[in-house]
């Protein structure tokens, strides 16, 4: 099946949610998984985009203009997450590439994280944790905050904050 004229060859080329494969191998999708190519220089990753449509990174692959310029089929940049400082957008741009990026894709886990974060710092974990490290135990030292029957917010008018 290939629902998607010539553009079947994928590399991802740092570690992505196994859905993501998957979600491309169910579409006819022919995909290639080397994450080791985003610490190594860059022309093993343009050695490997010879014969590929699109390149699927995170933040660890850093695709330049030179990676561009040596990439002659690709078509597509795929970024799942927000940011796509580490691809040369506008390189990209005029070589006809399309650059894909995802900004809510992640906006759960970051709100998620954020309330964790909120909770260890009301609770004093983080010097709790470096002091059981020296090997002290002050337990009355960082019992915190209980956080029953306050109101917590994060301010912010992102995705997170809502």
């Amino acid at each position: 099946m290939d629902s998607y004229g010539d553009m079947n060859r994928v590399l991802i080329s740092d570690d992505v949610d196994s859905q993501c494969v998957d979600m491309l191998i169910a579409n006819g999708f022919s995909v290639e998984i080397d994450i080791k190519l985003a610490k190594q220089p860059q022309e093993q990753l343009i050695k490997r985009l010879q014969d590929v449509d699109i390149l699927i990174v995170r933040s660890a692959t850093k695709v330049t203009s030179s990676v561009i310029e040596g990439s002659p089929r690709l078509k597509l940049i795929g970024r799942p997450g927000t940011g796509t400082d580490n691809i040369d957008t506008e390189a990209a741009t005029r070589h006809g590439i399309l650059v894909m990026n995802t900004p809510g894709g992640n906006t759960i886990s970051a709100a998620e994280h954020t309330c964790t974060l909120i909770c260890a710092l009301a609770r004093n974990i983080p010097s709790a944790c470096a002091s059981l490290k020296t090997g002290a135990w002050q337990r009355a030292e960082f019992m915190g905050e209980e956080l029953n029957g306050k109101t917590l917010a994060i301010i912010g008018l992102g995705r997170i904050g809502r």
